[in-house]
């Protein structure tokens, strides 16, 4: 069965974990960095966290969002025992190696640093991510197959419907006020292993898989409103950030992040639906580089901070260093090996003969490379 790539969704994905790579190490250069277990430096830039507190709302809950529209792609071409052995292959195998193998790197470095005794302990560290979507994908089995048996044909033409206008859309968020509302993070950021963190990581991760379940209803709408999400979004982080100092009510947080989102879709449906070298090879190499960037950032900044140089040249150095490491690790080490391939979410070996076709290959491919 032939399927349309969405060259969108890949692009989504690719932006969304380069934007979590500079968001790392923006943390470096807060005061509050070695409380959770972060290298800080002692020049430290408010400055430099500005953007980040716009950024930090939605820039995890969109990645689950767009693992639910990963799984609709996977399951064009699978049923629901092929989805389990594919998903422990892509994403619990190599959660299951980080935790006992390349987090515990990064804390070396961390205890390194500050001179402590050096000790190992597995751990999720930045993987917690991987860990909630194997969840959730247990979690959505019995949901599949009920898709694929046509039992929830009504309930999804009523999504269809409603999501063609973006007073529907606008519905989604009382699930995700909900969600605060009983859990009432604080801040609304503190995604990594808490019940916050899954909680609105499962309702994206659905919403991501409805959304595709609905055809191009939901992606008309988010390209037809997209300015008004972004309007939207702008007004309530000003509110967020000049009236209460980037923490504002939980309720109209997650509206703003829902808003952000949907704007970014919007854009990205119209203007980057579309082929390119690029995104050939960056939509392949985003998933090793999530896996791997923390213990390159930390050794980035282990070496450059006793430099002592100024905030923003060394957060631009340590990112350069960062994204190159990354690239060079990913090229030459993990992308070679066979060995290596699957702990990173790769296919055991490459296939030389079948080489990057712009207009053949399909989302699920790229997802499950």
């Amino acid at each position: 069965m032939k399927t349309e790539r969405r060259y969108d969704i890949d692009w989504l994905r690719v932006i969304a974990i380069a934007l979590l790579l500079i968001y790392h190490i923006a943390i470096v250069f807060q005061p509050w960095a070695m409380f959770i277990a972060f290298l800080r430096s002692d020049e430290t830039s408010t400055a430099l966290w500005q953007p980040m507190t716009m950024l930090n709302v939605w820039r995890i809950p969109i990645l689950f969002y767009v693992s639910g529209m990963g799984v609709y792609f996977a399951l064009r071409k699978r049923n629901n025992i092929e989805l389990l052995k594919e998903r422990t292959r892509r994403i619990l195998v190599p959660f299951l190696f980080g935790f006992v193998a390349l987090t515990p790197l990064h804390m070396y470095v961390f205890q390194d640093f500050y001179n402590m005794p050096l000790g190992y302990y597995p751990h999720m560290g930045h993987l917690w991510f991987l860990g909630n979507i194997f969840i959730y994908v247990l979690i959505g089995l019995p949901i599949f197959y009920g898709i694929r048996k046509g039992v929830f044909s009504k309930p999804i033409s009523l999504l269809t419907r409603l999501f063609s206008n973006p007073l529907g859309l606008f519905s989604v968020n009382v699930f995700f006020i909900a969600e605060v509302l009983l859990f009432q993070p604080k801040p609304f950021a503190m995604y990594a292993q808490t019940w916050h963190g899954f909680a609105i990581g499962l309702l994206a991760f659905f919403f991501g898989f409805l959304f595709m379940s609905t055809g191009h209803i939901f992606w008309n709408t988010v390209k037809q409103w997209k300015w008004l999400f972004l309007g939207l979004a702008a007004i309530l982080y000003a509110v967020r950030y000049v009236i209460y100092g980037a923490e504002g009510p939980l309720y109209l947080t997650a509206v703003e992040s829902n808003s952000w989102i949907f704007s970014i879709f919007g854009f990205c449906y119209q203007y980057l639906n579309k082929p390119s070298k690029a995104l050939s090879y960056l939509s392949k190499a985003a998933y090793p580089v999530y896996i791997i960037h923390m213990i390159v950032l930390f050794l980035a900044a282990k070496f450059i901070l006793p430099l002592h140089l100024p905030a923003l040249i060394a957060f631009a150095l340590i990112t350069c260093v960062t994204f190159i490491g990354c690239y060079l690790l990913y090229e030459f080490v993990i992308k070679r090996i066979p060995i290596l391939r699957p702990l990173f979410g790769l296919n055991w070996k490459v296939d030389i003969k079948k080489k990057d076709k712009l207009n053949v290959v399909t989302n699920e491919e790229i997802y499950n490379s």
